[in-house]
């Protein structure tokens, strides 16, 4: 039996105009996006943390500084192959990724198949081993009030 390791990740953005809105590897056709020093990809970085935590690694932050002007507007499917590089490296490759987007808007459903391939591509991982879900806030807060997008991720890595 290979040596399991699970781990979870989160991150929020605020919504700000005049940035293109980039989530989970898709761009979507809306007049905001997510403030951030890089694409802002609010369900990558949660991935990315979350495999980052399976392996006891530092977090995204560590790898990927905001004060790094190598990342800024950086598109986060570089880092998060990086990521799995890191892992490669440690003798650890994911398993399969979950992630859940919380979002008033934009609707997510429709990108939802060509978000599930960008981060199966990304990680190395089929289709069939990347789950992503999107809710709302039911109006409460920052995020219900459509001012902010927030992402809950879980990895499962096996050593290799």
């Amino acid at each position: 039996m290979p040596a399991l390791r699970i781990g979870h990740g989160y991150d929020i953005h605020r919504i700000v105009s005049g940035r293109p809105l980039v989530l989970g590897g898709v761009r979507f056709a809306t007049d905001y996006g997510l403030d951030g020093h890089s694409d802002a990809d609010c369900i990558t970085h949660a991935i990315c943390d979350a495999l980052l935590g399976a392996a006891a690694l530092p977090d995204i932050g560590h790898f990927f500084p905001n004060t790094d002007p190598a990342y800024k507007n950086i598109d986060s499917q570089v880092l998060l192959r990086r990521v799995v590089e890191e892992l490669a490296k440690l003798g650890w490759r994911p398993v399969n990724i979950d992630a859940s987007v919380i979002a008033e808007k934009p609707k997510i459903y429709p990108q939802l198949a060509a978000m599930k391939a960008a981060l199966a591509a990304s990680t190395g991982l089929p289709v069939s081993a990347v789950g992503l879900k999107a809710t709302t806030n039911e109006g409460i807060d920052e995020i219900g009030r459509g001012l902010a997008i927030a992402a809950h991720a879980v990895a499962l890595i096996e050593q290799v």
